[in-house]
């Protein structure tokens, strides 16, 4: 009888710990599964599907405040290639420089006007004088509100020769809506040119 006894106490204790090992397992898998449950949301929430040409393809996802440094470097670089890409056309010049305008505070408004009064835009329509500009760099400062200090090359082509002259400005950046106008969603504020010197002029 005691043997029986024995028996039936040994048999509880193993189902008693099986049991507990069954629950622990149970316990081990779900806690696994809402795991990795929850990391493939949150891989899926960072992930959006385009449909183009009848063709589903995947894009990322990102924290768009993570590419403001790159999209301030554009800005600046888009300002200046507006505001100093000119022809000699009354009307290429407007366009330009209204879109230019468009990017920055009055600083620039008064730099053009500044330009326009010293006749410089009636010179360039007279003499047939195209002038380009070549960003070099933007070097922006890593805390926010950005300062960017702008390097640039312009060149002058007349009929006769073409002068090379270097660009240094400077600016602070203020973030603003983004718009059709304004797509990187930055305002330069008190844009000066620092430097803005004769390099060489080459007969053509």
């Amino acid at each position: 009888m005691f043997d029986s006894l024995k028996t039936i106490d040994s048999g509880f204790k193993q189902v008693k710990t099986l049991a507990i090992i069954f629950i622990v397992s149970c316990l081990i898998l779900a806690i696994t599964v809402a795991y990795f449950s929850f990391q493939n949301s949150a891989a899926a929430a960072n992930r959006i599907y385009v449909l183009e040409g009848g063709q589903l393809l995947t894009a990322g996802a990102r924290d768009a405040r993570s590419d403001r440094p790159v999209e301030a470097r554009a800005h600046v670089k888009q300002f200046h290639e507006d505001f100093f890409t000119l022809d000699p056309d009354q009307k290429a010049i407007d366009g330009n420089i209204n879109k230019s305008l468009y990017l920055a505070d009055n600083s620039a408004k008064r730099e053009y006007e500044n330009l326009k009064e010293k006749g410089f835009y009636n010179d360039l329509i007279a003499a047939n004088i195209s002038m380009e500009i070549t960003v070099d760099s933007v070097v922006l400062s890593k805390n926010r509100p950005f300062s960017a200090r702008t390097y640039a090359h312009q060149r002058l082509i007349r009929a006769t020769s073409i002068t090379n002259r270097d660009l240094v400005s400077d600016c602070t950046l203020r973030d603003v809506t983004r718009s059709e106008n304004n797509p990187h969603g930055f305002m330069m504020e008190n844009w000066r040119v620092l430097q803005n010197n004769t390099l060489s002029t080459i007969p053509r």
